[in-house]
């Protein structure tokens, strides 16, 4: 039976409420006074449960469809104003001992190059991507307790977090490896993580069983109870995401929004990030194979009710997706990028031969970083580089008060321009920095304490005079 407070995933992802919640939403998507009803309850930055918002998703009205849309613009900006968070990942291993069927990465690809990071390839790379102007790192690996077991993951944190180049450090490092223990849940935020991140890829157990065939990834009560044993182990920042077409769409909406449901039920702290990947094409694996593709228009609409039915969570787009699908889902919900992205084991440094080809996808948005915060900054996004509340102890449910009651843009929004005149100063064209001093200009009037201005615009002059990393 279904029950948000359940520890056990067929429990908190119960199959039968989402069938009922899907069959629910399709008897009622045309009762515009109930979709009325919703939209209020929406209005009220509180969140909708996954049974309202299952209605808006299935609801085709297109009036109440760019309503939506205008809600989730809305809610966006009262929670995350115009800031995008940027980010890259760094992927240190492709080991793995899993079968998954839309995985480049699994054990029975025997042509792919295989590829492990040493720490002083670590050491390069990471001073590549400081030399591009990067803060925050997501570091993902294959799971293979021979080649990357938790003491390496470990030894590449503390590396990362020890190089200093130029004006350039990595001053946080998020985490996406897979499902383990509480120890080593424990181990990692010792080590000072912020976010442990782990995608569902799909919550329909029986397709979970049969895209994961092999390995220990088929266990899915072992992988969809993770992020509760994270919490367990003291990391109070995790991330959900779900892989979009591998099963219905609908479905895993329900469920996703069943698993933050879940984590506030229990911890009182829902997911500090939630990631809308879709499958791509990559080394042996043909995305055309899943027969539950979403066209655009679905995913822009899957990100905007996302957004309206948990407003407070960060919301993350990847380069798996072309500039313009980027373009399109900013204003309805997104808060945080990648930016100048490789998803091969190596390859900020140089790239990789041709016939030493690692990605664990093809790459759709392939601009510098330089481009992309150019971009940002001229569609009138703020691109950031802060990592002052994982620094500054504002985690779990610290940051969540803070951001329900919407009082992190008090330091978000300062924090931010600080960060991107360090950018501007360190590592920008001319052309880009030209443009983002214009933008931090026009920005500081829409700090509204008078005392934080004051402070703002004095550290800003100590940047341009060499100093770095004022935080509020």
């Amino acid at each position: 039976m279904y029950n948000p407070k359940s520890m056990k995933a067929e429990e908190f992802i119960d199959h039968a409420e989402v069938l009922d919640t899907l069959a629910y939403a399709d008897a009622h998507k045309d009762d515009l006074a109930l979709v009325d009803q919703i939209l209020d309850k929406a209005r009220q930055r509180k969140g909708l449960s996954h049974r309202e918002a299952s209605v808006l998703l299935a609801c085709d009205d297109p009036q109440k469809t760019q309503e939506i849309y205008d809600l989730a613009h809305q809610i966006k900006k009262d929670f995350y104003g115009n800031r995008i968070v940027m980010f890259a990942p760094l992927y240190l291993s492709n080991y793995c001992v899993n079968g998954c069927v839309y995985c480049p990465y699994h054990a029975k690809n025997k042509h792919i190059a295989r590829k492990k990071l040493t720490q002083e390839d670590i050491r390069r790379e990471v001073i590549a991507l400081q030399d591009m102007g990067h803060k925050r790192l997501a570091i993902e690996a294959g799971e293979d307790p021979v080649n990357n077991p938790i003491e390496y993951i470990l030894e590449c944190i503390k590396t990362i977090y020890s190089i200093k180049h130029k004006n350039g450090a990595i001053r946080r490092v998020n985490v996406n490896i897979a499902a383990t223990t509480v120890e080593n849940y424990r181990k990692l935020k010792e080590a000072g993580i912020g976010t442990y991140i782990l995608f569902q890829e799909t919550y329909h157990k029986e397709s979970y069983e049969k895209l994961h065939p092999t390995g220990p990834k088929h266990n899915y009560a072992y992988h969809t109870e993770a992020m509760d044993r994270a919490m367990q182990g003291g990391i109070d920042d995790v991330g959900l995401g779900v892989l979009f077409g591998l099963e219905l769409y609908k479905y895993e909406f329900a469920a996703l929004l069943m698993h933050a449901e879940h984590l506030e039920a229990v911890f009182g702290v829902g997911p500090h990030t939630i990631s809308v990947p879709r499958i791509k094409r990559a080394d042996d694996i043909d995305p055309d194979v899943f027969d539950n593709g979403i066209n655009d228009d679905i995913f822009a609409k899957l990100v905007a009710c996302i957004r309206i039915s948990v407003p407070y969570t960060g919301m993350i787009i990847s380069t798996r997706e072309s500039k313009a699908c980027r373009e399109r889902v900013l204003p309805l919900g997104i808060s945080q990028i990648s930016g100048a992205s490789r998803t091969s084991v190596g390859g900020y440094c140089e790239p990789e031969p041709e016939d030493e080809r690692s990605e664990q996808f093809d790459v759709s948005d392939n601009r510098t970083l330089d481009e992309v915060v150019r971009w940002l900054m001229e569609l009138g996004y703020i691109p950031s580089f802060c990592t002052a509340c994982y620094r500054e102890g504002r985690t779990g449910d610290r940051f969540m008060a803070l951001c329900k009651n919407m009082q992190i843009q008090n330091c978000c929004h300062p924090n931010a321009l600080m960060t991107l005149k360090e950018y501007l100063d360190d590592y920008a064209s001319p052309e880009t920095r030209a443009v983002g001093d214009r933008l931090i200009q026009s920005e500081i009037g829409n700090v509204p304490n008078e005392k934080t201005r004051r402070i703002l615009c004095e550290r800003l002059q100590q940047i341009d005079a060499g100093q770095r990393d004022f935080r509020f």
